[in-house]
């Protein structure tokens, strides 16, 4: 539920907080006050677009901040919050943290669901119509093996329509392949060397070929400084009057000396052996790498012409070595496919085949459940439309196709086969028509009400067996009608007040009005005024209790002038309401729950 907003510096509203209830929470104020920005306010902080006509007239940002509850028997709170500057640019947080509108959207549907004058029109288009009859069957467990199935499906046909496509043109492909990969064997590529060798005797990581011939070529480049250098340094350390390795034994007998004086010097005399096994070694190496080098011209030009072949071919099917070996290995996997192409064709097309079987046989089980949800869904949707003043209304959901009988392919999707439409006849004597050619606006908001009613009740019955009833306003997502009354008034006003309330017993229902039927049977009630104040305009809102109560419905009752008879009709009104609002939850608290299931 929403517990708490503030809303700051968006469209007329400088700031206005706002502490919502439990149960069903009313907006009310004259057209214009600002009753839809607290709602468009709530949508953005659930991901709606923002923008920067938002922003309220030499502000530099708005800023939209709620706390909601979230959760059944041990409630959880979120905090969300949602900035927009003058220049358009938007950030939102989650509990203090970052968030994306995405983030914002998928937490939306735990938390709060709005339904205003643009989702009434979503019920004239057909294909939202078996979304309603999932959600009142709870038919979720049949939608998901028709969702995983279908994109199997899909997956499948679209790798058979790749190789039939390759397979059209296969003698081509397979001599261009096979040119390419014959270019890229001959060279014997290799995506990795040994190590560095200048010679005999080189080790190291493991590097791509042409980095290691890169390096080979600048030694045998410098080929007669490289041994003389490796000449001089050897004998220095061995073959010398004046070698290091000689000289050194005289030092060590000096520190061997002085370690038997002074331990000081042990630790050193202990590292004796290591530090000449290492001199050694690198004479060793020296000597080797010198003996090694094959400075002849003719060695030095294979490198540059291997080199040469591996930049073309980089070039070709590069950038990197290593992506010329994949290349290759690519090409003969390929090639492999094509002169196989007629196996894997059959392999595939079996493939596919068992795919739609069981993509049919998960969508006929969805179709099945939704016909029979269909019976029941239209006889609730009757008892509840009679309830809000269409007694005469008949209801029915046809379908395009028998359940037995397969529609064209391409009519398929992941919610199934099936193509349905709501069919209506609202007045005695009138044939049944689809929705969208016969409602008037009232009477669309009230079936819009019903089918919230009928869903909303069908989510609340599914909770596990032995699971507890959520609190009263948590445990589900928070409601906002905004302008559900859109066309209606009178007898069928109040009844459109009790099935709000009746709504409220289990969720928080927040709901705009300009009806006095509907706003006295309120749990909280807010008034929306709009004040000009030196040259600006600003919307507040205020919480109303006792007299503030009486003198809102009074002002609804009869428009500016407030006289002493319509506040005694609004209390009248607001007294009356009580009554039945109180009858109301003790008859559902004796009720049995109705069970949905498919």
């Amino acid at each position: 539920m929403l517990r708490f907003l503030r809303v700051t510096h968006l469209a007329v509203i400088d700031s206005v907080e706002v502490e919502f209830g439990a149960g069903l929470n009313i907006l009310t104020g004259e057209t214009g006050a600002g009753k839809s920005i607290l709602v468009e306010a709530v949508g953005l902080l659930l991901g709606g677009r923002a923008s920067s006509d938002l922003v309220r007239t030499d502000e530099a940002a708005a800023r939209i901040e709620a706390i909601f509850e979230s959760g059944g028997a041990e409630p959880v709170e979120v905090i969300v919050r949602r900035e927009i500057t003058a220049q358009g640019r938007s950030r939102a947080f989650i509990n203090g943290e970052l968030a994306t509108a995405g983030g914002l959207k998928d937490l939306a549907a735990n938390l709060i669901e709005i339904h205003g004058q643009r989702e009434h029109q979503t019920l004239l288009d057909p294909s939202t119509h078996l979304g309603v009859l999932d959600a009142f069957g709870q038919l979720e467990p049949l939608l998901v093996p028709v969702r995983t199935t279908f994109e199997r499906m899909r997956a499948s046909a679209d790798a058979l329509s790749r190789l039939r496509r390759a397979m059209a043109d296969r003698d081509a492909r397979v001599e261009l392949l096979t040119f390419q990969l014959n270019e890229l064997e001959r060279a014997n590529l290799r995506a990795g060397g040994a190590g560095r060798a200048g010679g005999a005797g080189g080790a190291g990581p493991a590097i791509e070929e042409d980095e290691e011939l890169m390096a080979l070529r600048k030694v045998l480049a410098s080929a007669e400084h490289v041994e003389r250098l490796c000449e001089e340094s050897y004998a220095s350390l061995y073959e010398s009057d004046a070698a290091i390795l000689a000289g050194l034994g005289h030092v060590w007998r000096r520190v061997a000396e002085l370690a038997s004086l002074d331990p000081k010097f042990q630790p050193y005399v202990d590292a004796r052996d290591g530090i000449k096994a290492q001199l050694e070694d690198l004479a060793l190496f020296l000597r080797r790498y010198a003996d090694g080098i094959e400075a002849s011209p003719a060695r030095l030009q294979e490198i540059e012409e291997r080199l040469a072949l591996l930049d073309r071919l980089k070039r070709k099917y590069g950038p990197s070595l290593a992506d010329v070996v994949a290349r290759r290995d690519a090409l003969r996997r390929e090639l492999d496919d094509l002169r196989q192409g007629d196996d894997r064709i059959a392999q595939l097309d079996r493939d596919h085949v068992a795919d739609r079987e069981h993509y049919l046989a998960a969508a006929r089980a969805l179709g099945t459940a939704r016909r029979q949800v269909a019976g029941r869904f239209a006889r609730e949707l009757v008892r509840l439309l009679a309830e809000l003043a269409m007694e005469h209304t008949r209801f029915e959901v046809r379908f395009a196709a028998a359940a037995e009988t397969v529609p064209e392919e391409s009519v398929w999707t992941a919610e199934g086969i099936d193509v349905a439409e709501f069919f209506v006849s609202a007045n005695p004597g009138e044939e049944l028509r689809p929705l969208a050619r016969i409602v008037s606006g009232g009477e669309l908001s009230r079936i819009m009400l019903a089918v919230k009613t009928l869903t909303f009740g069908a989510r609340l019955e599914s909770k596990p067996a032995g699971g507890s009833a959520p609190r009263r306003g948590s445990g589900a997502p928070g409601l906002i009608f905004d302008e559900v009354d859109a066309g209606v008034g009178g007898r069928v006003a109040d009844v459109v007040g009790r099935k709000l309330h009746a709504l409220g017993s289990t969720f928080q229902v927040l709901c705009i009005t300009h009806l006095p039927q509907i706003a006295a049977y309120a749990d909280t009630h807010f008034q929306i005024d709009k004040r000009v104040e030196g040259k600006r305009t600003s919307t507040t809102v205020r919480r109303l209790d006792g007299e503030g109560r009486v003198d809102e419905i009074a002002r609804m009752l009869g428009g500016a002038e407030i006289t002493e008879g319509l506040r005694a009709s609004a209390r009248e009104m607001l007294g009356e309401r009580a009554g039945r609002k109180a009858k109301g939850e003790s008859e559902r608290a004796k009720a049995k729950p109705r069970k949905h299931g498919a």
